[in-house]
């Protein structure tokens, strides 16, 4: 199975000082997930996690919701033309019953570590129906200060972010600042994917009284995938985009970005932000 980092030899320029040296990478290779024996998707990924990765994926386009709905995933054997296994080919098995969505050109997508679904036709291709809207009753309330704490949390449990500076972490918080989950990997929307896959195997969906928190930016993709798995909020280190902010809008998400030392920038959903305004709020 691949490994999730690999050794290249380097050569090092410091200060005119030339020296070999080797330096540890974060692997990246491609992962084929197949549903019902039919390919859908192929995703850019760091190996492990591949089964959560296969089933958050298929939460976030719709296909699955809940623990039952899954009958199995198993590597591929015979993957290559001389039969080897590579453990880059999944395949998804839906439970007798569960309605297999029409896989066509529209679905059958290719996936970046950068990305996320650039096989997307249309924004309305995008737009998956959410099984549960976001109801977090009583709604969540999370002060400033706890969002604040929460990158620092994050990445002093990066295990693998220490020995290659190269991967994007995702991380599942309780509503009082408990880290319940983390993940990294290569891609942003793939960490996101093997914590809700795992949620999904956990029969822990939908995720209502969470906090996510990605390294980086908070692309719509990712607005999107906290939107499928019930998270009422999602917060980045850095800047969402605008889709992603009409989104958050459109389905009740309080999403935050520029989540960086004791300041950040809500771009939606404020009311779960417990702010204790000074004089009044500034607009």
């Amino acid at each position: 199975m691949g490994r999730v980092t690999e050794r290249r030899r380097v050569l090092r320029i410091r200060d005119g000082a030339v020296s070999s040296r080797p330096d540890t990478l974060v692997a990246e290779e491609p992962l084929e997930i197949r549903l019902n024996g039919r390919p859908l998707a192929v995703t850019m990924r760091t190996p492990g996690d591949d089964f959560a990765l296969a089933a958050g994926f298929l939460v976030s386009e719709g296909v699955l919701g809940r623990a039952e709905e899954l009958a199995n995933i198993v590597y591929c054997a015979g993957a290559t033309v001389d039969g080897a296994n590579t453990y880059n080919v999944v395949d998804v098995r839906l439970a007798p019953g569960v309605v297999v969505p029409d896989i066509s050109l529209e679905r059958n997508v290719y996936t970046t570590s950068s990305c996320g679904l650039c096989g997307k036709t249309s924004l309305d291709a995008v737009r998956t129906t959410a099984r549960w809207p976001i109801a977090d009753t009583p709604p969540v309330r999370i002060d400033p200060e706890l969002l604040a704490a929460l990158p620092d949390r994050l990445r002093a449990a990066q295990r693998v972010f220490d020995r290659t500076g190269g991967l994007h972490a995702a991380g599942l918080f309780s509503a009082e600042g408990e880290l319940l989950d983390l993940r990294e990997d290569v891609g942003r929307h793939n960490a996101v994917d093997k914590l809700i896959g795992r949620a999904l195997q956990s029969d822990e969906l939908p995720l209502s009284r969470s906090i996510l928190l990605v390294s980086g930016r908070a692309s719509f993709e990712l607005a999107q995938k906290a939107v499928m798995a019930g998270v009422p909020v999602l917060a980045a280190v850095s800047a969402p985009s605008s889709l992603a902010v009409d989104l958050a809008v459109e389905t009740g998400l309080t999403l935050v970005g520029f989540l960086r030392g004791s300041s950040m920038n809500v771009y939606a959903g404020e009311q779960r932000i417990a702010v204790r305004p000074r004089g009044g709020l500034s607009k």
